[in-house]
């Protein structure tokens, strides 16, 4: 063991406090060091209790007896009928919707049958690839993703649901067959996410009858609803797989401010400690120092408890951050559980990361953050460490509830809102669903656990309420834009695109008049995107596209008319590659957010400000165009081209984040879809063959550590 920790601390220099130079081996009961004296304000050390009515729940702590892997009715249900004919699986979070995929995906390539396996997320499609990998050999499986495309001609494909999207509007160009026989959706709930399920939507209607579809979704109260729309939608019959019974019974616990758990509920209603509180939400008064919590103090308590490892929801990045420092080292064992030979290997896989600043947490306090401000490959290091059950505790924002396979014996909730990309709303059923169901993992939990812990941004009320709610019903996100325009274009005359609005979820309504009234709103929108694009010359009077709209419409992209203007205008012509780059980043950037750049950023890049004036002349007529006409116009900015500019030169990470006051998972999202972006510019080499050309030599430019 000692070996192990020096070859760590080699590893990683000076990473590592010197005063971890050896491993702990303090007790849990000593864990908290020296008597330290409280300075004014600071918290009174407090020792975690347990209420009476509290001890029944967490009597039955601990890891079930092994028994062989047997499966579940409904999953065996579901696996029978999809022979037949199309399913709906909707089952709670954790219950095994994987092995059913296993299950059908192992029966059509025993027949020499093509699977196509859909994620919302390029981080579950990339799990889901090593796992289908080592079910049926890597040999058998492709990944499509943005920016990964691997065995591409491989009987099974795992991929984004935007992948599978684009595929349908080729085959519907070219009129040829998908060349799929089983088509399965992953966390198919996405349906109804307010900015993507426009596209799950699309895929449902798109699809031809004759493929056999495998839906699998957390638990959807209006289940029976969706599979009467997608029965008559696709002609074959739809039926519904449902389960109710989590596989791991949950508890829902309350932790007061002087750290005693009690039961949250009694008899439905609120405990009577619980309650209290609750009144003293509704009077507006404040306590335990306006509502502000102590991180460690929640961990220490549930690692009394054993009632680790646990995932704690924050609402915000900075709140994630704040708390791992907050944190006290963990008294387990540096060498229990091959911790160091995990971190090492890890670490060697990603050198770039021993210098990030929580890299002592994770070692010392076996806590990471996880947020979409982090690098990427930081989370998935955060992402492996847990799943191996190496870590105690992570802080996160809802990112995790929303698809990571992310398993903890408990959840703790610290607020009751949520934020929806623009501002703070009260939590739904739905989204507390998504997080109490990453607690108690299945075959090493007896039971899971949910502790809610009052502050100022927590109304107890409403969460009583939502645990005992079925999920929202899910609502259809059809939206009509200019990619879809044209794409349906390419296949369907104005009439046609008019009729398969008619088949969309919006219009399924019992209420005859009210679907009448939501198809004539989906036309009258198509109608004024159609018109533009006949304004701007790419689609002729008939609605066919012309030359450039046949180009355009293979700009799938958020913004696809003010990038098709600027290669109409040569605007992208005799670019180098870094500055080709350079002026596709502001595109992907849709947060009105400007962001200060350096003194010393600003000089580096002042030559492409130059460039940059230019192109915003040359979009200048088009947007006074667009608004002229009803249409949104994104917010342009300087600072994502002087970043990608700067990082295409061959700039260190760590300078970047320096003159660049953007967090490094923000600047590494707009790095990955400025790559994308810059593969579809790379497809048009018919068209425009130099600025293909400097778009295919801009992407290793990019494509370089840490962002891969």
């Amino acid at each position: 063991m000692g070996s192990a920790w020096a070859s760590l601390v080699a590893l990683m220099g000076h990473h590592i406090r010197k005063s971890k130079g050896k491993p702990s081996s303090r007790k849990p009961s000593s864990s908290h060091g020296k008597r330290k004296i409280r300075r004014p304000g600071e918290r009174k050390k407090v020792e975690p209790r347990l209420h009476r009515e509290a001890e029944p729940l967490l009597s039955d702590i601990g890891k079930p007896e092994f028994s062989p892997f047997v499966p579940d009715p409904f999953q065996e249900e579901a696996v029978e009928k999809v022979r037949e004919h199309d399913v709906l699986v909707s089952a709670p979070t954790g219950s095994g919707k994987t092995w059913i995929a296993l299950e059908a995906t192992k029966e059509h390539l025993s027949r020499g049958r093509r699977i196509w396996y859909a994620t919302p997320l390029k981080a579950l499609s990339n799990s889901k690839y090593e796992e289908f990998g080592t079910a049926f050999g890597p040999e058998n499986v492709g990944i499509l993703t943005g920016d990964r495309k691997e065995n591409a001609d491989a009987p099974v494909i795992v991929g984004t649901t935007e992948i599978l999207r684009n595929q349908l509007y080729d085959s519907m160009e070219t009129g040829t067959d998908l060349g799929v026989d089983l088509v399965i959706l992953d966390e198919a709930h996405y349906l109804g996410d307010p900015d993507r399920g426009v596209v799950w939507e699309e895929v449902l209607i798109y699809l031809p009858g004759r493929v056999r579809l495998l839906l699998l979704s957390a638990t959807i109260s209006n289940a029976n609803r969706l599979a009467q729309w997608l029965t008559g939608l696709r002609k074959t019959p739809c039926a519904v797989v449902r389960s109710d019974v989590r596989p791991v019974p949950l508890h829902v616990l309350f932790m007061t401010p002087d750290r005693e758990l009690t039961p949250f509920t009694r008899g439905g209603r609120l405990f009577p400690s619980v309650g209290r509180f609750a009144k003293l939400e509704r009077t507006r008064r404040k306590f335990d120092r306006s509502g502000e919590h102590d991180p460690d103090g929640i961990v220490q308590t549930l690692r009394c408890f054993e009632l680790l490892p646990a995932i704690v929801f924050l609402k915000s990045r900075a709140d994630c951050d704040k708390a791992i420092e907050a944190l006290s080292p963990s008294p387990m064992h540096p060498a229990e559980g091959g911790f160091l030979e995990h971190v090492k290997g890890l670490l060697e896989d990603h050198p770039e990361l021993r210098n990030r600043d929580q890299i002592n947490s994770l070692l010392e306090c076996r806590a990471g953050s996880h947020h979409a401000g982090q690098l990427p490959a930081w989370r998935l290091l955060i992402e492996r460490m847990m799943g191996l059950g190496q870590l105690e505790v992570i802080f996160s924002t809802s990112t995790v509830a929303a698809g990571v396979n992310f398993p903890a014996r408990t959840v703790v909730l610290l607020q009751s809102d949520r934020f929806d990309g623009r501002s703070f709303v009260d939590m739904t059923a739905t989204g507390l669903h998504q997080m109490t169901g990453r607690a108690g993992r299945r075959g090493m939990d007896k039971t899971g656990f949910t502790v809610v812990v009052p502050g100022r941004f927590m109304k107890l009320s409403l969460v009583n309420q939502l645990v005992n709610s079925d999920p929202e019903p899910l609502q259809s996100r059809i939206a009509v834009n200019f990619s879809m325009t044209l794409n349906l274009l390419l296949s369907h005359d104005p009439a046609g695109v008019r009729t398969l609005l008619g088949l969309s979820f919006a219009g399924f309504h019992e209420n005859r008049r009210k679907a009448e009234r939501v198809h004539k709103k989906l036309i009258k929108t198509f109608r004024k995107h159609m018109n533009v694009l006949m304004e701007l010359d790419y689609v002729d009077e008939t609605g066919a596209p012309t030359y450039d709209g046949r180009w355009a419409a293979r700009l799938r992209l958020d913004h696809p008319l003010l990038i098709a203007e600027l290669i109409r205008e040569g605007a992208f012509r005799n670019l180098t590659p870094r500055e080709l780059a350079a002026l596709i980043a502001p595109f992907v950037v849709d947060k009105d957010r400007e962001i200060s750049l350096s003194h010393h950023l600003w000089e580096m890049t002042r030559p492409l400000w130059k460039r940059f004036r230019w192109m915003m002349k040359t979009l200048s007529p088009l947007m006074g165009f667009m608004v002229s006409r009803g249409f949104e116009v994104p917010p342009i900015m300087f600072w994502p081209a002087a970043a990608v500019f700067l990082w295409s030169s061959e700039a260190e990470w760590d300078e970047l984040a320096l003159h660049v006051g953007a967090q490094e998972g923000d600047l590494a999202m707009m790095m990955l879809r400025t790559a994308d972006h810059l593969r579809q510019l790379r497809a048009l080499e018919d068209e425009e063959p130099d600025m293909a050309d400097a778009a295919g030599s801009a992407l290793p430019l990019i494509m370089r550590p840490p962002l891969t």
